[in-house]
């Protein structure tokens, strides 16, 4: 009878303490999503001031005193080839372009289909090459961007 106490008691701190890192892990919920559907669905390559010839844009939008800023525009640079241009929108050469899209956070990472405009996937706060790779690959394959809102 001893054992089988000692062997619940055991199981109830193991189910508690796997609660409270199943619980750690998830992040905040007001803060994702507020800046999930703050974020553009959409962008007009000629805001930027460019028509691209790639198929993909990347648009980091950064500002000058931001620390992490200018690691995550190395990051997305690595992407840029004749299927990828990577763009940096800099706050205080561009304020109007962060004001249209409603950016109030940097570095800000939207990945768009040119011919549609429709951003796929967008990132908040630093991110990794791996992570803007990945995307980047996933939302390449044929049927993978959501269509047009």
């Amino acid at each position: 009878m001893d054992r089988l106490l000692i062997m619940v008691a055991l199981l109830a701190v193991v189910a508690v303490v796997a609660l409270v890192v199943r619980r750690s892990r998830q992040p905040t919920p007001a803060v994702a999503e507020r800046w999930i559907r703050d974020l553009p669905r959409r962008i007009e390559p000629a805001d930027l001031g460019r028509s691209p010839a790639a198929e993909w844009l990347v648009v980091v939008f950064t500002e000058a005193s931001c620390s992490s800023c200018s690691g995550v525009l190395a990051k997305a640079e690595i992407l840029a080839s004749d299927a990828v241009e990577v763009v940096e929108v800099e706050y205080r050469a561009r304020p109007e372009i962060h004001q249209r899209y409603g950016i109030d956070s940097v570095p800000t990472v939207l990945v768009a289909e040119v011919a549609t405009g429709v951003v796929g996937a967008s990132f908040v706060g630093p991110v990794s090459a791996a992570d803007l790779w990945a995307t980047l690959a996933e939302l390449r394959e044929p049927g993978s961007v959501p269509p047009g809102c």
